[in-house]
């Protein structure tokens, strides 16, 4: 199956972020032959393709990324996770399900799209970035987009094939994703021996009261897209490593995943107000990774619907879970965004592995959405 020996072809490239490891080259070669012009857009480290076929609009343009996590200890894995194997109904290795798989089906519905329908009225366009799972990711889809708007290039519907489903192929799919918000907590107090503390200040005391009341704080209800916005501490760390010693600093990483029902502004200023009124001596940094997005049932929205019904008899829960993708830089340009793809359950995991069975349906039902956009 074309589905699966492509999968196989991208899984035996190790592109742990943000190497690409030649799995752009790989598709881009395979979209070139189907009419589809090919632009390459590295920044820095990073490797971006924008293929497109057509201009007229409307453009839908599939989306994903090469770059894998680390595989973690080898003597972990049963296989070599660069080494896909066929083991059980499932073919496992490192990003066989987050994304490769994706990107295999997403490169073989296109190729029997435009087969099948090689005058359709629209464009259709790759956006495939080697740098989504890196800590920073500005040089990736974010600066594509940028460079797009900057050409008037504007997408109307973008699919993304992370791993959407939750237990069978299609049940769900993923229609918005929640803000990310972190901050850089520091507290200053003064350093000095255990022993006579009224020489010192402790910052892990000073802070205690106001930790209480940043994680027992109702930010948000959310609302019937979104859940409530949530808080948490990701790293605390003080001290000198020495037991008789009273820390002068206390560093704090802490993350809001934020609906809709909040904006970033709202959630700093209320966090600024908890530390001054317990009278922290403090500095504290943000950084904002993506605003909350959603795309309602609209004309994107209905046809991946119909699209996952026709072929597995499925309803798909529409979803806003998860962490955040790249659809966060893709849909303040005002494009309709879904994320649709395999199975998740072992994605970022040892032994990470895609449902051969669902291989084939998973390219049909992007097939689908490809002919009830443009043909039917």
């Amino acid at each position: 199956m074309a589905t699966l020996e492509l999968l196989k072809q991208l899984i035996s490239r190790p592109s742990i972020t943000p190497n690409d490891a030649g799995c752009q080259t790989l598709i881009a070669h395979r979209l070139k032959a189907l009419g589809f012009t090919i632009e390459s857009m590295p920044f820095n480290q990073v490797d971006n393709l924008w293929a497109r076929r057509g201009t007229e609009a409307p453009l839908f343009v599939f989306a994903g990324h090469t770059d894998v996590v680390p595989p973690g200890p080898l003597n972990a894995w049963t296989s070599d996770p660069f080494q896909p194997t066929e083991r059980d109904g499932f073919l496992y290795g490192r990003g066989a399900a987050d994304m490769k798989s994706g990107l295999a089906a997403m490169v073989t519905a296109a190729e029997n799209f435009v087969k099948n329908n090689p005058k359709f009225s629209g464009s259709i366009a790759f956006l495939i970035t080697s740098n989504e799972e890196g800590a920073v990711n500005t040089d990736g889809t974010k600066r594509v987009i940028e460079e797009l708007m900057q050409r008037q290039e504007k997408i109307d519907y973008c699919v993304i094939g992370e791993a959407s489903s939750e237990k069978l192929l299609g049940d769900q799919i993923r229609v918005g994703r929640r803000g990310s918000l972190s901050g850089k907590l520091i507290i200053y107090g003064k350093q000095g021996h255990v022993a006579f503390p009224h020489h010192a200040v402790n910052p892990i005391h000073t802070f205690a009261k106001a930790l209480d009341e940043l994680t027992s704080t109702k930010w948000d209800d959310g609302n019937e897209f979104f859940p409530p916005t949530i808080f948490q501490i990701s790293n605390i760390h003080a001290g000198t490593g020495a037991e008789n010693v009273i820390p002068g600093t206390l560093d704090v990483a802490f993350n809001f995943r934020f609906s809709t029902a909040v904006t970033s502004e709202e959630l700093q200023q209320r966090v600024q107000k908890i530390l001054e009124k317990h009278k922290l001596n403090f500095d504290l940094k943000w950084n904002l990774s993506g605003q909350p997005f959603l795309t309602k049932k609209v004309k994107l929205v209905t046809a991946v619907q119909s699209a996952i019904k026709e072929v597995t008899g499925l309803e798909p829960i529409l979803s806003t879970g998860g962490g955040t993708s790249d659809g966060r830089f893709i849909a303040p340009t005002g494009a309709e965004v879904i994320e649709l793809g395999p199975v998740n359950t072992t994605v970022h995991q040892v032994n990470e592995r895609v449902s051969l069975a669902d291989l084939k349906p998973l390219m049909h039902i992007y097939e689908k959405i490809l002919e009830i956009l443009f043909v039917e």
